[in-house]
């Protein structure tokens, strides 16, 4: 797990660094800063109307006395992919942002829900009710 994170850590920023400063040298400083400011603002707006939007459904679904356990999965996704957004980078912006578009969201939410599954019949997550 240590090397994974350590992997995660430093080779993913290089790669993103790496990547903006062969675009800078490719079409220039100035795009490359503005490409990068634009996928941020754009992305801030979407993950606002996403996180809204969940949220309505989550509400929705509290008041019909339903579990909104598909929701909370999207509710995730979209956290996360706000969170990519905000680090600078091209592979996270565009992480990022389909993980803000609702239909490439599936994929994400099955894994998520595999590994959640997973955990809960190994034992290894439990739930404290107080």
């Amino acid at each position: 797990m240590f090397l994974k994170l350590l992997l995660l850590f430093t080779l993913f920023p290089l790669l993103e660094l790496y990547l903006l400063i062969e675009l800078g040298r490719r079409v220039g400083v100035a795009p490359t800063i503005l490409l990068v400011v634009i996928t941020g603002f754009c992305g801030v707006l979407l993950a606002r109307a996403q996180g809204f939007r969940v949220l309505r459904r989550i509400t929705g679904q509290l008041r019909q006395g339903l579990l909104p356990g598909d929701e909370l999965l999207d509710g995730l996704a979209i956290l996360i992919g706000a969170a990519l957004l905000l680090t600078p980078g091209l592979i996270s912006d565009t992480a990022g942002l389909l993980l803000l578009v609702p239909g490439s969201r599936g994929a994400v939410k099955q894994y998520f829900r595999s590994k959640l599954r997973k955990a809960l019949e190994e034992g290894t997550m439990h739930f404290f009710w107080r």
